[in-house]
């Protein structure tokens, strides 16, 4: 089978391997539609995340959808011909996080597209049949791939524990920040604020129901938000990484109000003013990839709640990988995709 892996910062190979084989838990997907990741492009740029070094070929892509061709003898959840949302991250299943379901916290996970574990830039996939999910004839594989994406904004939402009539700023229109806007609302959430830098993703977050855009270059979030909505949101989700961003974002809640953490900052250390933080009694969360969220993912897909096709800015094939990285760095992108046929 043909797959693509990357072999140092900015390089990809192609690369011809033998076409895997389901045991007898796994199902084997032929992969039609894969997204390019925040994280994709870190490795590509970088080849490196963290202490995490890419020393051997690995294959990026872990937003990924496809058609089941083969299923192993104990598999009976999905069938030959289903099309599948496949999620990225399959633990250990006996540590105490994977026992009590909060197995995004598993130290022991296997995750696609990081050192150890191929992703989904290849012809097909054998995975376990516990973390592959039948999409409905309603969702086209391009959305069932976005499930991953979709997921890191339930799980968000579910750490924040909006409530009806809250509101809510979300830093950063990226593809993350854009789906968690979308799974806030679903959540009840009656004023959407959406921070960023780039124009045009602002202008679209505003389509999509942000009651609030802020150009953050331009107009002091936290003055502004306090002049719209009195004290302040009730919850603001963090979900660019950039340390300036993350700084914002704490001063953005009233008191007793709510911060959740997503991105990672480059940096590891941001300065916080610990006084305000306590004074105000801000809850700061972290939320870490995701648990159980794909079955909502797809519920909110098929319900119409959440619009994963108007995150897609543009569609490449397979053997046009390397222009399509770069693409997706440009600033005006949410989201790229990979077309696998």
């Amino acid at each position: 089978m043909k797959s693509t892996a990357l072999v140092d910062a900015g390089t990809f190979e192609v690369e011809s391997r033998e076409r895997p084989q389901p045991e007898a838990s796994e199902v084997l997907v032929d992969v039609s539609d894969v997204g390019i990741c925040g994280s994709d492009l870190h490795w590509y740029d970088h080849g490196r995340m963290d202490d995490r070094i890419v020393e051997d070929p690995l294959v990026l892509g872990h937003e990924s959808a496809g058609r089941v061709i083969e299923v192993g003898r104990d598999v009976d959840r999905v069938a030959v011909g289903d099309e599948v949302a496949i999620e990225p991250g399959v633990p250990c299943g006996r540590c105490q996080y994977c026992r009590s379901g909060r197995y995004n916290l598993c130290q022991d996970v296997a995750f696609m597209a990081t050192p150890g574990t191929d992703g989904a830039f290849r012809e097909y996939v054998a995975w376990p049949a516990d973390f592959v999910y039948r999409l409905p004839s309603s969702i086209s594989t391009r959305e069932g791939a976005l499930c991953e994406p979709i997921s890191v904004g339930i799980q968000a939402v579910r750490r924040a524990e909006i409530d009806v009539g809250d509101t809510v700023l979300v830093m950063g229109a990226g593809p993350i920040g854009t789906l968690a806007m979308d799974v806030a609302k679903a959540a009840g959430a009656a004023n959407l604020v959406v921070v960023d830098i780039v124009p045009s993703k602002l202008d679209r977050a505003a389509e999509r129901g942000a009651t609030l855009t802020i150009d953050a270059r331009e107009t002091d979030v936290a003055k502004a938000v306090r002049d719209e909505f009195g004290a302040g949101v009730d919850v603001a989700i963090e979900a660019t990484g950039a340390s300036p961003a993350i700084e914002v974002t704490l001063d953005a809640p009233r008191p007793d109000g709510t911060v959740v953490l997503i991105g990672l900052a480059p940096d590891e250390t941001v300065p916080m003013d610990t006084f305000e933080l306590v004074r105000r009694q801000i809850d700061v969360r972290g939320s870490y990839r995701f648990a159980n969220t794909y079955p909502t993912a797809i519920s909110l897909l098929t319900a119409g709640e959440v619009d994963a096709t108007g995150i897609m800015d543009f569609e490449m094939s397979f053997d046009r990988i390397g222009d399509a990285f770069e693409r997706a760095k440009e600033p005006d992108v949410i989201k790229g995709m990979i077309s696998m046929d």
